[in-house]
């Protein structure tokens, strides 16, 4: 199988690199803070996303260990052994489903939530330069 480039693809011009340049950019240093604010919270950016996501997550107060490795991009084993760091630390627990037995659901406990909560906050003035610089629709205003 060749990884050659058509020949027929149309052609980018300088101004599509620019933009996707600074795009990259500007993502990169939100994500340096973002792990740098982790860290002086005492986690590792990881363990937050795991933390946010369960507390962004739409509908409902908990996640499966399925949902929470697609929302990181993961393997479900690596979610597995980043659940168990977060329990172990008291930020999560595992509770068997109520309507499926089978289903284990990720909970955040309080000391998760209030860590959530305040790295969400520290992350709200860069994001809010994100959301202005890039006019990003459907999010509200600062």
């Amino acid at each position: 199988m060749s990884s050659a480039i058509p020949a027929t693809r149309p052609s980018l011009a300088k101004d599509d690199f620019e933009r996707l340049s600074h795009f990259r950019y500007r993502l990169r240093c939100f994500l340096r803070q973002s792990e740098d604010i982790c860290r002086a919270s005492g986690l590792t950016p990881l363990q937050y996303q795991l933390l946010l996501h369960l507390r962004g997550f739409a509908g409902r107060e908990w996640a499966t260990v399925g949902e929470l490795a697609e929302r990181l991009q993961a393997k479900h084993h690596g979610a597995v052994a980043l659940i168990d760091r977060c329990e172990e630390a008291e930020l999560v627990e595992r509770r068997q489903g109520q309507g499926d037995r089978r289903r284990i659901e990720v909970h955040l406990l309080p000391k998760g939530a209030r860590l959530a909560e305040h790295i969400a906050e520290l992350h709200q003035p860069e994001l809010h330069l994100l959301q202005d610089e890039f006019q990003l629709p459907g999010w509200p205003n600062p």
